[in-house]
């Protein structure tokens, strides 16, 4: 119940942070995906099913505050969790290079589906302008977001962890 509890508030809280405080003080017209960093982390961390569950609801978020149709976003985040809940127990948890490779590959995957989806089927063919204006500057202030988050992160489950052995 406390995991659950304490993923929910850090689903808000990065949901919030997201949207408001880096929204304003966005990096050449970006804020950091923070939903994606936490599902990222958390499928690493805890494993597919954690990693599709947390994933749904941050995807889940973005549908209802900022989606055209409901649960496209939550399908989204919700296979990127799946997929990287793979790397569970298959790494060194507190090695923060992988974390960084993984949100690379996966804020790109996200942006080519957006890219696809919004823009391609209407039409809309520049997809280098909208490269580097939009997709390499995410991709780079993710990047550098995850090598500071992640370590949060990984304190949280250590104590989620270390709270699920004690009882």
């Amino acid at each position: 119940m406390r995991r659950i509890l304490i993923v929910t508030v850090l689903l808000v809280l990065s949901f919030l942070l997201q949207t408001t405080v880096f929204s304003l003080h966005d990096l050449c017209g970006t804020a950091p995906n923070l939903t994606l960093i936490l599902t990222m982390s958390f499928g690493i961390m805890r494993g597919r099913k954690e990693g599709m569950l947390t994933g749904f609801f941050s995807g889940l978020l973005y549908d209802l505050f900022f989606g055209s149709y409901l649960g496209i976003y939550a399908f989204i985040y919700m296979v990127i969790g799946y997929l990287n809940g793979r790397f569970h127990k298959k790494y060194l948890m507190e090695d923060v290079s992988l974390p960084v490779v993984i949100i690379l590959l996966d804020q790109l995957a996200l942006d080519l589906i957006i890219y696809i989806a919004n823009f391609l089927l209407r039409n809309r063919t520049n997809f280098g302008y909208l490269f580097i204006h939009q997709i390499l500057p995410q991709l780079l202030y993710d990047m550098l977001i995850t090598v500071i988050v992640y370590r949060v992160y990984l304190r949280i489950n250590r104590f989620l962890r270390r709270k699920a052995a004690e009882a």
